[in-house]
C-alpha cells in the first residue's frame, strides 16, 4: 500500500499535504540561502570563526524566543502564526538582496557582520514555524497517523539536506548569490500560497489549557510545568538530548574524519549519499508508520545508529564511511518522528505551541554545545593521543591505526557507546519505558473538522479570523 493510500485523502489531509507541500518549498528555498551566504562568507574570509558565528547568529534567537513562540502559537491562530514565520522569512531574503545589489552599485562595503542582523531576523521568524507546523499536525492528522506524518516532515528536512546544496551550488555557477535569493523569495510566495488555501480548526479547549490561561509569562511557564509533572515526558525530554548531542558531534566530525584521508569533492559525494539515506529513512516510516508503541521503534533504531558508528571506525575508506553516513541517517527520521508523535500525542491540542517550544528550546541548547566540545575533544584530546607515540597510540592504534583522522575514529566509537548507554538507560527507566501506559493520549482518535467541513452556509468559520 502506498503512503498516499495509507494517508487516506479526506478533507483534513488534503489541509495536510497542501501545507506539507509549501513548507517543503518554503525549506527547500531557505536551504539555498543557508548554503549560498555560508559559501559566500567562507569565501571571502576563509575563517570558520566567521562562518561558525553565522551559524550561531542563526540559531541564538531561535533558542531564546522559542517559549515565547510557542505560547504565542497557542494564543493565535497557527495558520495565521506560518504565515508570519514564512512571510518574515521572505523579507529577511529580500533584506539580503538588497544589500547585495546596494553593495554592486558601490553605495557601501559589504562586510561579513552585515548579514548577522538579517540571519538573526530570520532566525526570530523561524522560531514559530515547526512549533506552529507540528501544533497543527495534531489538528488535521488522525492520531494512528502522526507518526507517519512527522515522518514526512523529515522527508522534507532530507530533501533539502540533499538538493538545497546542489541547486545552489549550480545556481551560484550560473546566477550568482542574487539568483540564489531570487529563488528563495519564490519559493516563500509559494508556501504563503497555500496557507491561503487552507483553513486549519481550532483546537479543543482541555482542562490544562483553561488553567493556564493567563499573562504570557504565567503561560509560558505552564509548558514546563506540565512537561516536569510528567516523568516519562521528562525522561524522554533528557534521552532527546543525549540523542541530538550524539548526532551533531557525529554531524561536526565527519568532515574532518572525511578530510583526514581523501579530498573535498569526496566529501560530497559522501555527503549526498548520506543524504539519500536520511530520505530513504522518512520514506520507510512514512510508508510503515512505526510500531504501535513507538517508544520501541526510537529505541530500537537509535540502538542502531550507535552500531553503525562502530562501521566508521576501523579503517579510512570511502565505501566504508560512506555506507556508515548513510545507515546512520538512515535512522534519524524513525527516531525523531517517533520521539515527535509522542509529544503530539500525549499533549493537548491547545498546549502544543508552548510545551514543544519548551522542548525544542532545550534540544536547541544542545547544539551549540556540541559545538563548543567537537573541537577540543578532537584537536586537544583524541587526535594527539592517536599520533605516534601518543597516549592511545599502543592500544586503540593497533586496532584503528595511528595519524591524522584515527583520534576522531575513537571520538566515534565512544559515541557509539554513549548512544548504546542512552537506549540501555532508556529501557531500564520505568516512566520512560511506560509512558505509553502511565499517561493517556490527550488526543480524540480523529482531528476535529475543519471550518470548512462544519460550517453551515454563510455561518462564520473557526478558521475566518485568520483570513
Amino acid at each position: 500500500m502506498s503512503l498516499a493510500q495509507r494517508l487516506t485523502i479526506t478533507q483534513p489531509m488534503r489541509v495536510f499535504w497542501i501545507t506539507w507541500f509549501g513548507q517543503l518549498i518554503s525549506i527547500l528555498g531557505s536551504g539555498l540561502t543557508s548554503f549560498g551566504v555560508g559559501a559566500k562568507v567562507f569565501l571571502d574570509t576563509r575563517s570558520t570563526t566567521q562562518f561558525a558565528l553565522l551559524s550561531f547568529f542563526a540559531l541564538a534567537p531561535m533558542v531564546v524566543l522559542s517559549p515565547i513562540a510557542g505560547t504565542l502559537i497557542d494564543r493565535w491562530d497557527r495558520r495565521r502564526a506560518m504565515l508570519l514565520a514564512d512571510m518574515g522569512n521572505g523579507f529577511t531574503t529580500l533584506l539580503i538582496f538588497g544589500m547585495l545589489v546596494a553593495s554592486d552599485r558601490g553605495m557601501f562595503k559589504l562586510e561579513t557582520w552585515h548579514f548577522y542582523l538579517p540571519v538573526s531576523l530570520g532566525s526570530c521568524f523561524g522560531a514559530f514555524r515547526w512549533p506552529a507546523f507540528f501544533a497543527t499536525v495534531t489538528l488535521i492528522v488522525p492520531k494512528q497517523h502522526l507518526g507517519r506524518a512527522n515522518a514526512m516532515a523529515e522527508v522534507a528536512s532530507g530533501a533539502s539536506q540533499i538538493l538545497s546544496p546542489i541547486i545552489a551550488g549550480a545556481l551560484i555557477d550560473s546566477v550568482g548569490l542574487m539568483g540564489v535569493l531570487t529563488v528563495d523569495v519564490c519559493s516563500f510566495f509559494i508556501a504563503v500560497t497555500t496557507l491561503l488555501m487552507v483553513r486549519f480548526p481550532r483546537p479543543t479547549v482541555s482542562a490544562e489549557g483553561q488553567q493556564g490561561k493567563g499573562s504570557l509569562l504565567a503561560e509560558m511557564k505552564q509548558g514546563w510545568s506540565f512537561i516536569s509533572a510528567r516523568k516519562g515526558l521528562l525522561s524522554l525530554m533528557a534521552f532527546t538530548g543525549v540523542a541530538v548531542l550524539c548526532m551533531d558531534l557525529v554531524v561536526l566530525l565527519i568532515t574532518p574524519l572525511v578530510l583526514a584521508f581523501t579530498d573535498i569533492s569526496t566529501l560530497g559525494r559522501i555527503a549526498s549519499i548520506a543524504g539519500v539515506g536520511a530520505l530513504l529513512g522518512g520514506i520507510g516510516m512514512g510508508v510503515w508508520g512505526g510500531p504501535k508503541n513507538p517508544l520501541y521503534g526510537i529505541l530500537g533504531f537509535h540502538a542502531f545508529s550507535g552500531v553503525v558508528l562502530f562501521m566508521a571506525a576501523p579503517s579510512p575508506s570511502v565505501p566504508l564511511v560512506a555506507t556508515a553516513a548513510a545507515l546512520y541517517l538512515f535512522t534519524m527520521p524513525p527516531v525523531m518522528a517517533g520521539i515527535q508523535s509522542i509529544w503530539q500525542r500525549k499533549i493537548p491540542s491547545d498546549l502544543q505551541g508552548r510545551a514543544a517550544a519548551v522542548k525544542r528550546m532545550v534540544i536547541l541548547c544542545v547544539s551549540p554545545l556540541a559545538a563548543l566540545i567537537a573541537g577540543p575533544l578532537a584537536d586537544d584530546l583524541f587526535e594527539p593521543a592517536m599520533r605516534e607515540g601518543g597516549a592511545l597510540a599502543g592500544t586503540m592504534g593497533r586496532l584503528l591505526g595511528v595519524g591524522p583522522g584515527r583520534g576522531i575514529a575513537v571520538i566515534f566509537i565512544v559515541l557509539g557507546l554513549l548512544t548504546l548507554t542512552n537506549v540501555a538507560a532508556g529501557w531500564l527507566n520505568p516512566r520512560l519505558r511506560n509512558l505509553d501506559k502511565e499517561l493517556p493520549d490527550a488526543l480524540p482518535d480523529t482531528p476535529p473538522a475543519t471550518p470548512d467541513d462544519t460550517a453551515a452556509p454563510n455561518a462564520p468559520t473557526a478558521g475566518a479570523s485568520a483570513s
